[in-house]
């Protein structure tokens, strides 16, 4: 590897993150993860880092980050990422009153980003979060305004951006919130120009001329892998996938679309409810906690396995998740896709070399 310098996780999860800034030429030295599966995940893959600091972050010190990575006597790390947890601002989690007030706890994570950020004075930084969390609403903005604020207070200069994964050659439109910065006086990372464009609910993006999306047909040919016990849709609903078509979801049993025994009012459900790939496009947003019912589900009818999961989000094949069934689902959707995370971090490496 053509290492540039010295990188420090935060909320690094299975290190989807962590895979793109390792792409760029980086070589994460310490990585800080409370959730069990996910640290030892980490452990697997990445074997040059000693062990992961399993622990929540609000009981983790600077100083013991840095020391975990090496570096002493005032040493400062070349490049911090993370994504603090976004459940606070997701846009699934506005249906709750509370969420849409700011009063989820999980809310004060984006300061103990700054808080190490304004301590162990890296070169540069990624942060990654919801794209939600820029919304005009009175949980996101007055969140992000703060952060953003206490950003310039730590003594940095940024520049952010919400950039689909699709635009990136990842098979998925997965919009995320990217901030990329450096100390006042220093060149500023800007975020890459998207490599691929295409359609994506209903909007065009991506470059224009650029190649085009690569597709979930595409990300998934030839991959060969073993059915799993829990793949198969059952339940109150399950009977009525096969009939969906590839890309479609419960709106085909409305009246509005003519369906002869209308089953659902129109968008009387979230609109992953049923919801199929349609292996011509990308895969819509996987999601880290999908109910029942909630797809992408593979338009075999059937929920995703986990090699394709891996696929989808642009895992080697050779990566191995430890964990339960619901706990890989967990660990791959809150990961950012690593196709996308490396083009990011090349940004910001372009501009420390």
């Amino acid at each position: 590897m053509n290492n540039q310098g010295v990188a420090i996780s935060l909320f690094s999860g299975a290190g989807g993150l962590d895979l793109g800034v390792e792409a760029a030429g980086f070589e994460v030295r310490a990585a800080v993860e409370r959730n069990k599966d996910a640290a030892l995940t980490m452990e697997k893959n990445f074997p040059h880092l000693d062990s992961v600091i399993v622990n929540d972050i609000l009981m983790t010190t600077t100083d013991e980050i840095l020391e975990h990575a090496g570096l002493r006597g005032g040493e400062r790390p070349d490049l911090l990422v993370g994504g603090p947890p976004c459940t606070p601002f997701s846009k699934s989690g506005f249906w709750l009153d509370w969420k849409r007030d700011g009063l989820d706890p999980d809310a004060s994570l984006l300061q103990e980003y700054t808080r190490v950020l304004r301590e162990a004075k890296p070169r540069a930084f990624v942060l990654e979060n919801v794209y939600a969390l820029t919304y005009n609403n009175k949980a996101s903005r007055p969140a992000f305004d703060r952060l953003l604020r206490e950003i310039k207070e730590a003594g940095y200069e940024f520049d952010w951006k919400v950039l689909n994964a699709a635009d990136y050659g990842v098979p998925q439109a997965r919009p995320r919130l990217f901030i990329v910065g450096a100390p006042e006086g220093e060149k500023i990372p800007s975020l890459p120009t998207a490599t691929h464009t295409g359609k994506w609910e209903r909007r065009s993006s991506g470059t224009e001329g650029a190649a085009p999306y690569v597709t979930a047909g595409e990300a998934l040919k030839g991959l060969v892998s073993d059915p799993e016990p829990e793949e198969r849709v059952g339940g109150q609903f399950g009977h009525l996938l096969p009939d969906v078509p590839p890309g479609d979801n419960y709106l085909f049993y409305t009246e509005k679309r003519g369906h002869p025994d209308p089953l659902f009012k129109w968008r009387s459900r979230y609109w992953s409810f049923l919801l199929k790939l349609d292996p011509g496009k990308p895969s819509p947003t996987i999601q880290a906690q999908p109910g029942p019912y909630v797809g992408p589900f593979h338009w075999e009818n059937r929920r995703l396995r986990i090699p394709e999961l891996k696929r989808l989000f642009t895992f080697p094949d050779s990566f191995e998740f430890v964990g339960s069934r619901s706990s890989v689902q967990a660990q791959v959707g809150n990961s950012v896709p690593p196709r996308l995370a490396e083009a990011v971090v090349r940004s910001v490496a372009d501009v420390l070399s």
